[in-house]
């Protein structure tokens, strides 16, 4: 598998060069652009989903993500940190367990389905699983070590995902867009875990579409971006230069790419992303406790997308994986709170993981 990916990759990479044709928020709504409402036999217009030269939307996406090695150093967990008995925010704790992590990454699948396509109402559904899987070898620990490193080599992480997203225009140029999901993120395997310990992110938008080929937007957004969960102002900002080459993609602070088209069947975007999500550990989730490692990570990056065939459309991601966040917090009955910038409850563990390359290559099927 390894050796077929690493064949695929400067294929996929230089494919868009030899093209003669010509030109995560998140959603590509072009296949309602022309809708429409009769009322009372007057033709009432209402603000187009998009604009032109976006990346295609993807209503299907399989991938996979590898991270090079790296050097993970853990903490001793000291229970229950939800009492005091933690890491301060401000310490520095001393290493307990280290290990030489020689590949991250799993699969990914992500979907993004039509429900409800009405000119004054259009809602998108996706169920979506992400495999973080670990594989580390020389660990090293003290007798104050929690095994952690231990735990992710034989269980990974995993996140299972429910997305809802629903575009409402109020007039010719002006719209919402709210978006909600359901996470389960954890060591779990086929048995799952306790559904209090789901944790719900939503994002409000107020947009307005200036013209075809530029939009923008401001909201709000409760999020597990990077682990924490955390309150956050948003930034929409989408723009497409007059020659359709140019343009940006911007759902800042989640992500903000520049993009390049190169041909209708060829493009590239450069910017970062944010990734992450509160993942439970079950063996430390003692009673009706939550110990939950808040994974989050900046990710820098390039994506080179390129259509195969028809709705068929490949994509090659290479970036440098910067390490957010990979401490623990100890949920008391499981119960979800809020640090903030300058909440002063404990840390469960102080961790920590250098940084690295990563790679992600996948197949979609889009609609332009």
């Amino acid at each position: 598998m390894k050796k077929i990916i690493w064949i695929l990759l400067p294929l996929l990479f230089i494919a868009p060069f030899f093209s003669n044709a010509q030109d995560e928020d998140e959603e590509d709504w072009s296949m309602y652009d022309d809708l429409e409402l009769v009322d009372e036999g007057e033709v009432k217009r209402y603000a187009k989903p998009t604009i032109v030269g976006l990346s295609p939307t993807r209503f299907f996406s399989v991938s996979y993500d590898m991270q090079t090695p790296y050097t993970m150093n853990l903490s001793a967990a000291r229970f229950p940190a939800s009492q005091g008995t933690g890491w301060g925010v401000d310490e520095t704790a001393p290493i307990s367990e280290s290990g030489r992590v020689n590949f991250t990454g799993g699969m990914r699948f992500n979907s993004n389905i039509p429900i409800i396509s009405k000119s004054n109402l259009v809602w998108q559904s996706g169920l979506n699983y992400m495999r973080v899987g670990y594989n580390i070898t020389d660990i090293e620990a003290d007798g104050n070590a929690s095994g952690l490193a231990s735990i992710l080599n034989e269980n990974g992480l995993n996140n299972l995902n429910w997305t809802n997203t629903f575009f409402v225009p109020i007039s010719e140029e002006n719209f919402f867009i709210f978006q909600g999901s359901l996470d389960m993120s954890g060591d779990f395997g086929f048995s799952l875990q306790p559904f209090n310990t789901i944790r719900w992110s939503l994002a409000a938008v107020y947009a307005k579409r200036v013209s075809e080929r530029k939009r923008w937007g401001l909201g709000l957004a409760r999020t597990y971006r990077v682990g924490n969960l955390n309150y956050v102002p948003v930034v929409m900002y989408d723009v497409t230069s007059a020659d359709r080459k140019w343009g940006t993609e911007i759902l800042f602070p989640a992500r903000a790419h520049g993009r390049y088209n190169f041909n209708k069947d060829a493009l590239l975007l450069f910017g970062y992303e944010l990734e992450g999500q509160s993942y439970r550990i079950d063996q430390f989730s003692v009673g009706n406790n939550s110990y939950e490692i808040r994974r989050g990570e900046l990710r820098p990056r390039i994506e080179l997308q390129r259509k195969i065939s028809g709705p068929f459309w490949a994509h090659f991601q290479a970036g440098y994986r910067m390490d957010w966040t990979f401490n623990a917090d100890e949920l008391e009955g499981s119960r979800e709170f809020f640090r903030g910038f300058f909440g002063t409850q404990d840390y469960g563990m102080i961790n920590n993981l250098t940084n690295t390359v990563y790679f992600n290559i996948g197949i979609s099927f889009v609609t332009l």
